[in-house]
């Protein structure tokens, strides 16, 4: 038994430079009953490779053909020398195009971690028609991008069983809101798709008024334009992803101020996992990702300014907020995990319970026949129970 990923071209399988995509494979083929069925294929130019079953497809530089076509080719190689019984495919509906054609007996799955309108191979009502038919399944990260997908759609294909939401995820860990900083946090680029402007403004103004808080930042954008400078405010640049967590667990308040549609949002989603009194905008999937936080109806300078002082001003709201964040937090890589490995076992026949009939039970079933209103009985339905 043998089961694919394929990762998004260029995508760093690397505990150093880990996209939102690798570290969601990461996290739940490593608690997968299936782990050691799994391959995962994909372009890393870091040594540091997380240890799991993984295959480098290294590739030579050809100016006629792109990239991502000669990287889906060569894993076709792979797939021809040592055939896969699943092949998933994360986030690149082309290349589920190109694989189809060319593997078109194969159980194939399509996860999305992106809005599916702005994706090659899924931007036409027609491509995601053909997605519809041809995938075995197709998981969206949130209901927001399964809305989305659908856009355009009518008919049978609404309520298609092969469309299923498996959120991204993080582990859980018990979290001792005693050792909370007063500290605001940010992750995410440092851009104005991702509000930054309106973080690093606001910031300004709290550190300002409130002395003994603290502002981290942690992101970087290569074309960097918007720079805030605070001697309370501590710009850490890209870290590592446990490095990140751990830093969350003594934030006290996490800003998530995306202006864009963000189709789910992994930084609100990991803040609330580790007690963050987490501040996000009305945006894509982002109110997916908390239970219980702060969602701005406006997004301005002064609606995130006016949210954050509010939490240092009440504590007892903000410690509220942290206790319900941590205490119903579902997006756990467990669940997370569980989910994909009940789609694996379907599509494998492998069977999750007992062959087994209770015969004491089934003497006590019962028979229930319900018809098409019954117009003749005057749409009276019937329990028929067979005597001993």
């Amino acid at each position: 038994m043998k089961i694919s990923i394929l990762l998004p071209y260029k995508e760093n399988f690397s505990p150093i430079y880990a996209g939102a995509v690798s570290l969601f494979v990461k996290d739940t083929v490593k608690i997968s009953k299936y782990r050691k069925n799994v391959t995962v294929y994909g372009n890393t130019n870091i040594k540091n490779i997380y240890k799991l079953s993984y295959k480098n497809i290294f590739l030579k530089k050809n100016i006629i053909e792109s990239g991502s076509k000669i990287y889906v080719y060569q894993f076709l190689k792979y797939e021809k020398e040592s055939p896969s019984d699943i092949i998933e495919i994360h986030n690149r509906p082309n290349y589920f195009h190109l694989i189809f054609n060319e593997t078109k007996n194969k159980k194939i799955i399509l996860y999305f971690h992106n809005d599916p309108l702005t994706m090659t191979g899924s931007r036409s009502v027609a491509d995601r028609k053909k997605l519809l038919n041809h995938a075995t399944k197709i998981i969206f990260n949130s209901h927001w991008s399964r809305k989305r997908f659908l856009e355009g759609i009518e008919g049978i294909h609404i309520n298609s069983e092969k469309m299923v939401v498996i959120y991204q995820s993080t582990n859980a860990v018990k979290v001792n809101l005693n050792n909370k900083e007063k500290w605001i946090t940010f992750v995410g680029k440092l851009n104005q798709a991702k509000g930054y402007d309106l973080f690093g403004q606001a910031v300004l103004k709290i550190l300002k008024r409130y002395k003994n808080w603290k502002a981290i930042v942690i992101g970087d954008e290569p074309r960097a334009i918007l720079s805030y400078k605070h001697k309370r405010l501590n710009n850490l640049g890209f870290i590592n992803h446990d490095k990140v967590l751990k830093i969350f667990e003594k934030t006290s308040i996490a800003v998530a101020c995306s202006r864009w549609d963000e189709p789910l949002g992994r930084t609100s989603l990991e803040a609330s996992s580790r007690g963050c009194a987490t501040i996000i905008s009305n945006k894509g999937g982002l109110p997916e990702t908390v239970t219980h936080g702060v969602i701005l109806k406006e997004l301005s300078v002064d609606s995130v300014y006016r949210a954050i002082k509010n939490l240092i001003e009440n504590k007892k709201e903000r410690i509220q907020m942290q206790k319900l964040s941590i205490k119903y937090f579902f997006h756990t890589n467990k669940v997370s995990s569980k989910d994909i490995d009940d789609y694996r076992d379907k599509l494998l026949n492998i069977s999750t319970h007992p062959n087994k009939i209770n015969l004491n039970l089934a003497k006590s079933l019962r028979i229930l026949h319900v018809t098409n209103f019954n117009e003749r009985h005057d749409g009276r339905l019937f329990l028929i129970q067979e005597e001993d």
